[in-house]
């Protein structure tokens, strides 16, 4: 977008906050970069230059606005309904991967040379994968800075940096103030004094957001010790790089209250990409609805509740494992086998509000389950038991750097995997934003009772007008039900 000037102007001089992550406004008379939204007179547009990313205007040798903080900005919805090079790329460095294995890591992920990756980056986003990832270390050393009253020799190995010097100058290069300016300027009731490890933050989106599906899920799935909706919040364990966390996400109006409990704070950006995804709170919902209301019986539901959000997942392996668990039983009863695993075979946390108990077993874990030992038909204990094999050895791999079509394809390969589990998985857990289930049964009742084809080939061509956004479409469906899944929890 950021090449079409006319209507980027048009969205910076009607402070359009939809576009706020999309692409960034430098301007080259105060060698400041905003947000489209920023509150302040908007500049000429000679002006006024435009970025796709916060890392291409630091590049360019612009600072942040300290008015509306650009770098705080919601994710580039691009990244979610993309899986071509750049957004696999995007994925994995918002995950923390140039950070902990370095461009080379990120380029033996996804497949391509490190010199091809380098290049496409520069080419669409007009910074390389380190000036990407280093303006997401100086977003996370200023999240320390404001809301904890770490050292800050602690913040910057915390947030990535190598040395607290690269930290200084980092700081003080993208926000023209030095990290301990930047604490001066937050009040200090604000700064959490909470146990070692522990911090609260706002996580932001674009609007509208509903959360009764999205929580409502969540919650009606959840497995005890791994999951619990506690006080209007969903908490859950979480499996990170250098140890584990507790998460505790509540919804707000306008943005997601989260408090993270950390073993190790080297894991505060991965930590806040995987709440991030689990949300999808980097999707843009009003091309979403714009498109499913071109639909006249689906426009209704859209109206009567936008903004419906497709619940995802912190850890693709383990929602894999869940869906398998899940295929023909109830809810009640896929979460009493997930229950039943976690108690026996995972990591157990020591939770300091109590509730949560465990992290869903790894793979490697789940690999040496006795598959005797598991209460479900023998043709699902094969599925299972191929499933974690595949996921323990690598040779089936559901990170954020896969391809959507290639892996859909490995997993209907496997046994037990037909189109319903191959493509929940995909939209839940590879994050496939056209992901489509006509053969649920809550879709097709649904679909009945508005009039649209039931039949699955009938409706996957009526689909076809939906498309990418099909996984949303999905939501909409399962909202005209009564179950748990669609209400926010009381």
């Amino acid at each position: 977008m950021h090449t079409d000037t006319e209507r980027c102007v048009r969205a910076v001089r009607s402070k359009d906050a939809r576009f706020d992550g999309w692409f960034f406004t430098a301007v080259v008379t105060t060698g400041i970069y905003c947000r489209p939204s920023c509150p302040v007179v908007p500049p000429k547009p000679e002006n006024m230059t435009f970025h796709p990313s916060a890392a291409a205007c630091q590049q360019a040798g612009f600072r942040a606005c300290k008015r509306c903080r650009p770098d705080t900005s919601p994710g580039s919805p691009e990244w979610n309904r993309r899986a071509d090079l750049t957004a696999r790329a995007m994925r994995l460095i918002a995950d923390g991967v140039v950070d902990r294995e370095g461009v080379p890591g990120l380029a033996a992920r996804l497949g391509y040379s490190t010199r091809q990756v380098e290049r496409q980056l520069l080419a669409e986003l007009g910074a390389g994968p380190l000036a990407l990832a280093r303006a997401q270390r100086a977003q996370t050393a200023r999240l320390l800075v404001e809301t904890t009253p770490l050292p800050m020799a602690d913040i910057a190995f915390a947030a990535g940096f190598s040395s607290v010097r690269t930290f200084n100058d980092t700081v003080r290069e993208v926000f023209a103030l030095s990290p301990s300016e930047l604490r001066t300027r937050v009040p200090q009731s604000s700064v959490a004094r909470t146990t070692p490890g522990a911090l609260s933050l706002r996580l932001p989106f674009r609007a509208p957001l509903n959360p009764d599906n999205l929580f409502g899920h969540l919650a009606a799935t959840s497995v005890p010790g791994v999951e619990e909706w506690r006080e209007g919040a969903y908490r859950r364990t979480l499996r990170l790089p250098y140890g584990h966390g507790i998460v505790a996400l509540t919804p707000n109006p306008d943005h997601i209250a989260c408090r993270l409990t950390l073993s190790d704070l080297r894991d505060l950006t991965v930590a806040i990409s995987r709440c991030r995804r689990l949300l999808d709170l980097d999707a843009d919902p009003q091309a979403v609805d714009d498109q499913l209301r071109t639909d006249e019986l689906l426009a209704p539901l859209v109206d009567k509740a936008p903004g419906r959000r497709v619940p995802r997942t912190v850890d693709e392996a383990e929602f894999a494992v869940r869906a398998v668990l899940g295929q023909q039983v109830s809810t009640a009863a896929a979460r009493t086998h997930a229950a039943r695993l976690v108690t026996a075979h995972g990591d157990a946390v020591d939770d300091p509000e109590g509730g949560l108990t465990h992290l869903f077993p790894s793979a490697a874990a789940l690999a040496e389950v006795d598959p005797d030992t598991l209460a479900m038909p023998r043709t699902r204990r094969t599925t299972f038991t191929t499933l974690v094999s595949h996921l323990a050895d690598g040779s089936l791999n559901l990170g954020v750097e896969c391809d959507w079509a290639e892996t859909r394809a490995r997993l209907l390969a496997l046994p037990g995997f037909g189109p319903w589990t191959a493509d929940v998985i995909a939209m839940r857990a590879l994050g496939d934003p056209d992901a489509f289930l006509p053969t649920d049964l809550g879709i097709r009742r649904a679909a009945a009772e508005l009039g649209l084809p039931s039949t699955p080939a009938a409706l996957t061509a009526r689909a076809a007008a939906w498309r990418p956004w099909r996984a949303y479409a999905v939501q909409y469906l399962w909202a005209t039900d009564s179950h748990p899944i669609n209400f926010l929890p009381v």
